[in-house]
Protein backbone atom coordinates (compact mmCIF):
# COMPACT_ATOMS: atom_id res chain seq x y z
CA UNK A 1 0.00 0.00 0.00
CA UNK A 2 1.35 3.69 -1.18
CA UNK A 3 1.27 6.38 1.25
CA UNK A 4 -1.04 8.26 -0.87
CA UNK A 5 -3.21 6.06 -1.02
CA UNK A 6 -4.89 6.30 2.88
CA UNK A 7 -5.81 9.85 1.80
CA UNK A 8 -7.85 8.51 -0.75
CA UNK A 9 -11.63 9.43 -0.25
CA UNK A 10 -13.53 5.54 -1.49
CA UNK A 11 -15.94 5.36 -3.82
CA UNK A 12 -19.56 5.03 -3.10
CA UNK A 13 -21.30 1.68 -3.25
CA UNK A 14 -22.78 1.23 -7.00
CA UNK A 15 -26.44 2.14 -6.35
CA UNK A 16 -29.28 2.30 -9.04
CA UNK A 17 -30.08 4.68 -11.14
CA UNK A 18 -32.74 7.04 -9.38
CA UNK A 19 -36.02 7.25 -11.35
CA UNK A 20 -36.78 11.04 -10.80
CA UNK A 21 -40.35 10.48 -9.59
CA UNK A 22 -38.65 10.46 -5.75
CA UNK A 23 -35.82 13.28 -5.86
CA UNK A 24 -33.18 12.83 -3.19
CA UNK A 25 -31.08 15.25 -2.09
CA UNK A 26 -29.08 16.44 -5.28
CA UNK A 27 -32.09 18.52 -5.79
CA UNK A 28 -30.86 22.03 -6.72
CA UNK A 29 -32.16 24.57 -3.71
CA UNK A 30 -33.03 28.16 -4.71
CA UNK A 31 -32.95 30.92 -2.98
CA UNK A 32 -34.61 34.54 -3.00
CA UNK A 33 -31.27 36.78 -2.86
CA UNK A 34 -33.32 40.25 -1.50
CA UNK A 35 -36.31 38.26 0.09
CA UNK A 36 -39.31 40.53 1.15
CA UNK A 37 -39.84 41.64 4.66
CA UNK A 38 -43.02 42.61 6.50
CA UNK A 39 -42.37 45.98 7.10
CA UNK A 40 -41.78 47.43 3.98
CA UNK A 41 -44.44 45.36 2.59
CA UNK A 42 -46.99 46.71 5.28
CA UNK A 43 -45.68 50.64 4.20
CA UNK A 44 -46.87 49.83 0.88
CA UNK A 45 -49.83 48.59 1.62
CA UNK A 46 -50.38 51.51 3.63
CA UNK A 47 -49.19 54.13 1.41
CA UNK A 48 -51.77 52.38 -1.46
CA UNK A 49 -54.28 52.60 1.04
CA UNK A 50 -53.63 56.46 1.56
CA UNK A 51 -53.13 56.71 -2.02
CA UNK A 52 -56.58 55.45 -2.76
CA UNK A 53 -58.57 56.92 0.05
CA UNK A 54 -57.47 60.40 -1.53
CA UNK A 55 -58.46 60.07 -4.77
CA UNK A 56 -61.50 57.96 -3.93
CA UNK A 57 -62.62 60.79 -1.74
CA UNK A 58 -62.57 63.15 -4.71
CA UNK A 59 -65.44 61.82 -6.48
CA UNK A 60 -68.97 62.89 -5.55
CA UNK A 61 -71.25 60.33 -6.33
CA UNK A 62 -70.68 56.70 -7.28
CA UNK A 63 -68.91 56.88 -11.17
CA UNK A 64 -66.77 59.59 -9.86
CA UNK A 65 -65.75 57.95 -6.73
CA UNK A 66 -65.10 54.58 -8.97
CA UNK A 67 -63.22 56.90 -12.34
CA UNK A 68 -61.32 58.07 -9.55
CA UNK A 69 -60.24 54.68 -7.74
CA UNK A 70 -59.36 53.04 -11.39
CA UNK A 71 -57.43 55.92 -12.17
CA UNK A 72 -55.39 55.73 -8.60
CA UNK A 73 -55.20 51.62 -8.92
CA UNK A 74 -53.73 51.80 -13.04
CA UNK A 75 -51.27 54.83 -11.31
CA UNK A 76 -50.56 53.09 -7.83
CA UNK A 77 -49.69 50.11 -10.52
CA UNK A 78 -47.39 51.97 -12.60
CA UNK A 79 -45.42 53.25 -9.51
CA UNK A 80 -45.38 49.65 -8.58
CA UNK A 81 -43.84 48.42 -11.64
CA UNK A 82 -41.44 51.64 -11.13
CA UNK A 83 -40.09 49.95 -7.49
CA UNK A 84 -40.02 46.45 -8.79
CA UNK A 85 -37.43 47.79 -11.56
CA UNK A 86 -35.14 50.42 -8.99
CA UNK A 87 -35.77 46.55 -6.33
CA UNK A 88 -37.68 48.03 -3.88
CA UNK A 89 -39.97 45.19 -4.00
CA UNK A 90 -41.14 45.12 -1.24
CA UNK A 91 -43.36 48.19 -1.00
CA UNK A 92 -43.82 47.59 -4.71
CA UNK A 93 -46.20 43.79 -3.93
CA UNK A 94 -47.70 46.45 -0.76
CA UNK A 95 -48.86 49.25 -3.48
CA UNK A 96 -50.16 46.35 -6.27
CA UNK A 97 -51.87 44.60 -3.44
CA UNK A 98 -53.60 47.88 -1.96
CA UNK A 99 -54.18 49.09 -5.45
CA UNK A 100 -56.00 45.40 -6.38
CA UNK A 101 -58.08 45.46 -3.26
CA UNK A 102 -59.11 48.72 -3.37
CA UNK A 103 -60.22 48.42 -7.39
CA UNK A 104 -62.11 45.40 -5.98
CA UNK A 105 -64.15 47.53 -3.49
CA UNK A 106 -65.09 49.98 -6.07
CA UNK A 107 -66.08 47.45 -8.76
CA UNK A 108 -68.40 45.70 -5.83
CA UNK A 109 -70.09 48.80 -5.51
CA UNK A 110 -70.95 49.54 -8.74
CA UNK A 111 -72.08 45.95 -9.52
CA UNK A 112 -73.95 46.15 -6.52
CA UNK A 113 -75.49 49.56 -7.89
CA UNK A 114 -76.05 47.94 -11.58
CA UNK A 115 -77.76 44.89 -9.83
CA UNK A 116 -80.39 46.67 -7.94
CA UNK A 117 -80.78 49.35 -10.18
CA UNK A 118 -80.44 47.51 -13.18
CA UNK A 119 -78.39 50.39 -14.48
CA UNK A 120 -74.82 50.69 -15.45
CA UNK A 121 -73.54 53.24 -12.89
CA UNK A 122 -70.36 54.29 -14.79
CA UNK A 123 -71.79 55.62 -18.35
Amino acid sequence: MNRHDIWQPTAPPPMRAPSGLFPGPSRPTYREPHPISAVPLLAGLGAGAAWLTLFGSLGRDLAGYAWWTVLAAVSAWAVALVLTAIGDRAVAVGVAVAGGFGLSIAMAFVGAQWITTQDWPLW
